[in-house]
């Protein structure tokens, strides 16, 4: 397989929506138990070397983790006192995947209350009454897992280069991206809310700063096609007209963010660099027309064992 392999959306568009659903269980359960932090951020799911994790979440004396297993299609519930359950990834509807991981906890003494209604999705219903979602394509799978680990360590990379607030490259399961978002230190106007089944008030604690934010989803609704987003909130007067670059990245006016199909990284002849010039020329463009303070807020990339130099 490609380092980035194809994953035309219209293929696996019903496992997506399945696994989309799945993560938002075990996105819920952490979201149950840890505390808030800054723009929902304790709530995410990150990449790991095996599939998706929620990393340690706390219980008493105990910790516990979930993770997605996209190798050996596995979802395991593991406690540091060495206890663990695990459930196979297969085709089953949601409201049985909800179910097996519900007795899973109370088996380990992790019983966990969370709000069934998803999030972030229309027209949607209950995890316990869904039995229309049950698609479980492993390949698929696996080659979604394999975009989010060259993804991820292009975000990684391109956080470096911003001394200010940076979040962590993280896996929205609400709606279902990989995403890496800069601050400018200054607040922002309030949101005005509006996400399909998401209190406003999320949101808008969510967008209580100016944000160049930046991710990777794998398509549905208005980009029926795996693609990169970047967009500002606020947006500055001029943002949808600014030149970024690579030639094939284009400004959504429906959606009011930049846009680059994963197919043109895919096929650059240095998708990497494709990428960084993406995320380089579309924060180049939000942060020069809102006049961010680049000169305290930026850096060089850092570098591996080489300490930055002030």
């Amino acid at each position: 397989m490609t380092p980035w392999p194809e994953l035309p959306y219209a293929a696996w568009k019903d496992t997506a929506a399945t696994l989309h659903l799945w993560t938002q269980i075990a996105g819920k359960i952490r979201l149950a138990r840890t505390p808030w932090l800054n723009h929902s951020w304790h709530v995410t799911l990150y990449v790991s070397a095996r599939g998706l994790t929620t990393s340690p979440i706390p219980d008493g004396a105990r910790t516990f983790q979930i993770d997605f297993d996209f190798i050996d299609h596995v979802l395991w519930i593991r406690t540091s006192d060495g206890h663990f359950r695990q459930l196979m990834l297969k085709p089953m509807t949601v409201a049985e995947f909800y179910a097996d991981v519900m007795i899973a906890l109370k088996e380990l003494g992790l019983g966990t209350k969370i709000n069934t209604m998803p999030n972030e999705i229309a027209d949607c219903v209950v995890f316990d009454a869904d039995t229309v979602h049950k698609s479980y394509d492993a390949d698929a799978v696996y080659r979604f897992w394999q975009i989010l680990l060259r993804v991820n360590g292009v975000f990684a990379r391109f956080r470096t280069g911003f001394l200010g607030k940076t979040s962590p490259v993280h896996f929205f399961w609400g709606s279902f991206d990989l995403a890496v978002t800069r601050f400018s230190g200054r607040k922002a106007p309030r949101h005005p809310g509006g996400v399909p089944n998401l209190p406003d008030a999320v949101a808008q604690e969510a967008y209580s700063h100016e944000v160049s934010s930046a991710g990777f989803w794998p398509g549905g609704g208005a980009i029926d096609y795996p693609a990169f987003y970047s967009y500002a909130y606020p947006a500055p007067d001029g943002f949808a007209a600014a030149k970024v670059k690579p030639a094939k990245a284009f400004f959504s006016k429906e959606l009011s963010e930049f846009i680059l199909p994963y197919d043109a990284v895919r096929t650059a002849r240095d998708p990497e660099a494709a990428l960084m010039e993406f995320l380089q020329s579309t924060y180049d463009a939000a942060a020069d027309l809102a006049k961010w303070d680049r000169q305290a807020l930026e850096c060089a990339f850092g570098e591996p064992g080489r300490p930055r130099i002030f």
